[in-house]
């Protein structure tokens, strides 16, 4: 294996080197600076050594994005201590599953996480910690109590006069082997695995980011806004770890962010980056800016060469300022991406880029630079890592994307025929995603092998292109294609935002589908033609990168 430095001694390097920053506030709340995070890292190790905490034990961690989560998380780390990050979005049943399963002997929780999980159904727990003040809200040994209640106390006693840099120790890890986090899927087939991540795939995300991103574009003192849940790899990798290291000013909005908000914080803080799923794009695009923009006057416009530049140019600036105006590049990530949404986007020569990654790859997979991206694809394989296609013609017939290369994780905690399911002996990791090669390296994204469909006489279906081109069709807010027998049904989320502010009745909304039904099969083969659209009243379930869960609506 290469020479990986060691992780933690970044984390430390980097508050020492930036000690008088600011390096994560709460949105509209408290702002701690490096040397903030310095004491609070410090008062925790001296809590985790008091309650009897050792190097190696797990620390869960289960709440909204905020400062001291991401506190927490280091503070774990540079103890020597495995993080737990758990979505908070998981119901208490799979927090109550994933503690007990992880053997986690701590567990952090968010403000509506307290007063949602149980405890007696997590037995081997020691105690829960408040992360807005690290309270206690459950001890269950005495040196834990004792620890918490005396912790300034001993604080003060370690540190006399004042806590410096100097002071700065952390933990560092023996072997780029060693396990750093056991990071829990969001369970798209209804079943999490607890992927257990090295501290050399954290180091190697990290080398891939500075490499592609740093370059004079993502410095010491940016800015950046965390959308994405830190719990989550594609989150804590591009919102959190590359930026803390970096030297960056990281933002939380603490809360469920609704779109004002985010336009707020976007107008506000202007980051030097902008990290975000397909879902959040898409909105923006288009509730705010088609609406302005696909009507006759600028269609007109956009077709006489003379002027079209000028325009295009014009909404790029209205785009890129709903944005904040500031960012190097958009990073779009976590599920596919709408192809129509995307067009538009590189005609107006917006800078964006589109990755792909997994958990188990902590989680960069491919990545290009929005200046060689090419569009429709998800960049190439990313920096340390190695990417092909298991078909006998990789430019033309999908196949399963395999990954290999010091991002791939050790395996699945407690479950080695997952492990030996996913990663062969060649140590190759498949990704259960099909997909195409061409000959520069560039990935195209086909959709997942288990959702792809069988036609009647044997045709590959892939759910996932007959819903990206339905999505772009009248009223469609989003979409789930079944297969029923032999028949293929999609399932729509409309848009009733628009249609109530058009007057539309039940009747109009079931001619409008039937229409949009008829167009779309226009575009489609034969085997793949929908016999039916059905409107789905509810917004469909999804997993925190905003995937639908679409296992739940399988017949």
């Amino acid at each position: 294996m290469e020479h990986i430095p060691s992780f933690n001694a970044l984390i430390q390097k980097s508050i020492i080197d930036h000690w008088h920053l600011d390096a994560l506030t709460d949105y509209k709340g408290a702002t701690l600076q490096y040397h903030d995070v310095a004491r609070k890292i410090e008062k925790l190790h001296i809590m985790f050594e008091s309650s009897g905490v050792v190097k190696g034990d797990k620390i869960a961690l289960c709440g909204r994005n905020s400062a001291n989560w991401a506190v927490a998380f280091l503070a774990t780390l540079t103890y020597g201590a495995i993080a737990v990050p758990i979505l908070h979005e998981f119901m208490p049943e799979q927090v109550h599953n994933i503690v007990n399963h992880s053997d986690a002997r701590l567990l952090f929780v968010g403000d509506v996480v307290a007063t949602e999980i149980d405890a007696t159904k997590m037995p081997g727990l020691e105690g829960i910690i408040y992360i807005p003040d690290y309270s206690l809200v459950v001890s269950r040994t005495d040196k834990l109590t004792y620890a918490r209640e005396h912790l300034n106390e001993m604080f003060g006693k370690k540190y006399p006069k004042f806590f410096r840099k100097e002071h700065v120790a952390y933990y560092t890890e023996r072997e780029p082997d060693e396990l750093a986090m056991i990071n829990y899927t969001s369970g798209t087939t209804g079943f999490s695995k607890g992927v257990m991540l090295p501290y050399r795939t954290l180091w190697s995300n990290l080398d891939a980011m500075t490499e592609s991103l740093i370059e004079g574009n993502i410095k010491r003192g940016s800015n950046v806004l965390s959308i994405l849940p830190m719990a989550h790899m594609y989150g804590m990798a591009f919102e959190f770890i590359f930026e803390f290291i970096t030297g960056c000013h990281i933002f939380y909005l603490t809360r469920i962010p609704s779109p004002a908000i985010i336009a707020e914080a976007f107008a506000t803080i202007k980051p030097a980056v902008v990290i975000a799923v397909p879902l959040i794009i898409e909105k923006i695009i288009r509730k705010k800016v088609f609406p302005k923009v696909q009507n006759n006057k600028i269609r007109l416009l956009l077709n006489m060469p003379m002027i079209s530049k000028k325009v295009k140019e014009k909404i790029c600036e209205q785009v890129t300022a709903a944005f904040g105006g500031n960012f190097y590049e958009v990073i779009i990530g976590g599920a596919a991406f709408n192809q129509e949404v995307e067009s538009f986007l590189k005609m107006i020569g917006f800078r964006y880029t589109v990755g792909y990654g997994a958990t188990e790859c902590a989680p960069i997979i491919c990545y290009a630079d929005h200046a060689t991206f090419a569009p429709g694809s998800c960049g190439r394989a990313a920096l340390h890592m190695q990417v092909r296609i298991d078909s006998h013609d990789p430019e033309n017939v999908p196949g399963e994307i395999l990954a290999k290369g010091i991002n791939v994780m050790l395996g699945y905690y407690k479950n080695p025929e997952a492990t030996a399911a996913t990663i062969d002996k060649d140590g190759w990791y498949h990704t259960g995603d099909l997909g195409t090669m061409d000959g520069d390296g560039n990935v195209y994204i086909k959709g997942r092998s288990k959702n792809m469909l069988l036609g009647a006489s044997g045709q590959n279906i892939y759910p996932e292109e007959i819903e990206d081109k339905l999505n772009s069709l009248a009223l469609v807010n989003e979409s789930v294609v079944i297969q029923e027998g032999e028949k293929l049904v999609g399932l729509v989320h409309p848009d009733y935002d628009e249609a109530r502010s058009m007057g539309f009745s039940e009747e109009d909304m079931t001619n409008i589908m039937e229409q949009n039904r008829e167009e779309l099969n226009s575009m489609l083969p034969g085997y793949s033609k929908l016999t039916a659209i059905r409107i789905h009243e509810e917004e469909f379930e999804k997993t925190p990168k905003k995937s639908i869960k679409r296992y739940l609506y399988q017949k």
